[in-house]
């Protein structure tokens, strides 16, 4: 997740027209990799069907045999104490939304990253005149709390780009040991990346799961699980405290 000082700069960092003078419709790599899925009344894509996080937006998962999968998944996760947070910075894991980050989907097409993930999950979305990346226009189903946001981009601190494992959360667990280029890349990494309510991004911080959940009860199993999905991919451990919030959100 943005540490809070920088959220609101990271964004208003789009860029564009007025969404008067926009095209509606399709882009290009970044539209074209989510593989349809998009609903006005959805979420998007269940996580246990998505785990390079290409596909739009996270689904509750609602069946016993879902929850069941997410919880063995969940069981993998490795647990430490939290190290110290001395010498971290936001800018330890690049500059924001480069699309210049090897080793992760959708990066070098063309668009950056926030503009990936807007039209990842944005539904209605519409770009910038002449335009198939930057997005000035969308609706967002929100996974943290459950609204439908009407979003523009007058008003970009609306929607903002979450880290669902913060970054100071990695550097603690980890990433402070990292090669700048592998914090590109968790930084940058669409499975680690949601757009979602700006309030409840800033409320979020760089809370793990034990300290803080989407107040929309019905996805918190779905987080939990794009949790671990992150944890394990990166090798990064999380607290004996998030590991336990994590499987009881699943049944466990």
């Amino acid at each position: 997740m943005i540490v809070p000082a920088l959220s609101v700069v990271a964004a208003l960092a789009l860029t564009g027209c007025d969404p008067d003078q926009v095209s509606s419709g399709g882009g290009g790599a970044s539209a074209s990799a989510n593989g349809g899925g998009r609903s006005l009344t959805g979420f998007g894509a269940s996580p246990l069907d998505n785990p390079d996080g290409t596909k739009p937006g996270l689904a509750p998962l609602t069946s016993d045999a879902d929850r069941a999968a997410a919880r063995k998944v969940i069981a993998k996760v490795a647990t430490k104490g939290r190290g110290p947070k001395t010498g971290y910075e936001r800018d330890k894991f690049g500059s924001a939304w480069k699309d210049s980050v090897d080793g992760v989907p959708l990066s070098r097409n063309g668009c950056d990253t926030r503009n990936d993930l807007l039209s990842r999950d944005g539904q209605k979305v519409r770009f910038r005149d002449g335009s198939d990346c930057v997005v000035v226009a969308m609706t967002l189903k929100d996974p943290y709390t459950g609204s439908a946001i009407e979003w523009r981009k007058q008003q970009a601190a609306k929607v903002q780009i979450d880290h669902v494992m913060p970054l100071s959360y990695d550097w603690q667990m980890g990433a402070a040991h990292w090669n700048e280029a592998k914090r590109q890349q968790i930084a940058n990494d669409p499975l680690n990346l949601l757009p979602v309510d700006g309030p409840a991004n800033n409320a979020k911080r760089d809370s793990g799961p034990a300290s803080w959940l989407p107040p929309y009860k019905p996805v918190r199993c779905s987080y939990a699980l794009r949790f671990a999905q992150v944890s394990l991919k990166y090798a990064l451990p999380a607290t004996d405290a998030d590991k336990k919030v994590m499987l009881e959100l699943c049944g466990g």
